[in-house]
């Protein structure tokens, strides 16, 4: 049952990793997962779990900067496809890895009561079915429901068939549904750790980038509203496609949706130029845009305990040694 219900726990979060990882290539981000927090430099990464024990498990391994070992992966646009590639395989890892902490520490109470079983983990093929299964739930959720509920309405009135409107009125479906994907799953209690445990990512990163010390009285002062969150990319996605789709003169069903699959690269790319962007230039229209992220933020993060807090800071730190060794020393600007 235990097995059961950390699985469900690993499928809910795999299906929130967009939101839950921040993509942009920074100093340093990071990233909740199941009972922890993976933090990440340039060229290194760690993550630390709290058990049921009190113990934190750590794990820390030293990051390719694909960026600087093929200079065309660093181009505008192509540079936020390959960067939130990298950040979302990265991601799994580390939310295989605390689901696999929980299952040992299910095993070492069972192996107490002298009762001897198979080793419970998430491994390669299980791994992979929850690959399949979350891309077939992104697609069927906010590509092909939207587009469907939408073709529907202009079944109902010919003015929903109109180009804009249509693109408007399917954009605003994505975005509801994927409003009530993550405010629903906040409900459920082990998913609501998970955002606290983001709180604490956004928390010790503030921080770090404040140059403030790493300890839980200090980290705990900041926000935990990141203008780099994964969940400020999601709606920016969204937004950018809404313009995307509606400058691409197909009408039918079959077509719509192989664009919408096809451009999603493009989209991406876009997005990520247009955070970077904003970042640098606050007072700028692109910043509007990722301003609705912020808001989201409230749902997607929340505030952390200290021992939350500690494990971020553990992980924070564990990758700053890590970069010392292979990146060098990590200046603020």
């Amino acid at each position: 049952m235990q097995f059961l219900k950390t699985l469900w726990r690993f499928l809910v979060s795999v299906q929130l990793l967009p939101a839950l990882e921040g993509g942009e290539e920074t100093l340093v981000g990071g990233q909740a997962v199941l009972e922890g927090v993976m933090m990440r430099s340039p060229h290194a990464w760690a993550i630390a779990c709290r058990k049921p024990s009190g113990e934190v498990s750590t794990h820390s391994e030293p990051l390719e900067r694909l960026s600087e070992k093929h200079k065309w992966m660093g181009w505008p646009v192509v540079r936020g496809v390959i960067t939130l590639g990298h950040a979302m395989g990265l991601g799994f890892r580390a939310l295989r890895f605390s689901a696999n902490v929980a299952l040992d520490e299910v095993q070492l109470g069972d192996s107490k009561q002298g009762s001897e079983k198979k080793k419970l983990e998430i491994n390669g093929w299980i791994a992979a079915v929850n690959i399949i299964i979350s891309v077939g739930f992104f697609i069927f959720m906010y590509k092909f429901l939207p587009l469907l509920a939408a073709t529907e309405l202009k079944r109902v009135n010919p003015i929903f068939g109109e180009q804009i409107i249509f693109n408007l009125v399917d954009g605003a479906i994505r975005i509801i549904l994927f409003l009530l994907f993550i405010w629903g799953v906040s409900l459920l209690r082990d998913i609501h750790r998970v955002y606290e445990y983001h709180g604490a990512e956004h928390k010790t990163v503030f921080a770090f980038e404040n140059g403030d010390s790493l300890e839980t009285g200090a980290v705990q002062k900041y926000s935990t509203y990141h203008p780099r969150c994964g969940t400020s990319f999601l709606m920016t996605v969204m937004l950018i496609s809404i313009l995307v789709y509606t400058l691409v003169p197909v009408t039918t069903f079959g077509a719509r949706f192989a664009v919408r699959i096809a451009l999603l690269p493009l989209i991406t790319g876009l997005s990520y130029e247009i955070i970077r962007f904003a970042a640098k230039h606050r007072g700028s229209l692109f910043a509007l845009m990722t301003t609705p992220g912020l808001w989201l933020q409230r749902i997607t993060t929340q505030p952390p305990s200290d021992a939350q807090a500690e494990c971020a800071i553990i992980a924070l730190e564990q990758a700053m040694a890590l970069e010392k060794q292979h990146g060098g020393e990590l200046v603020i600007a």
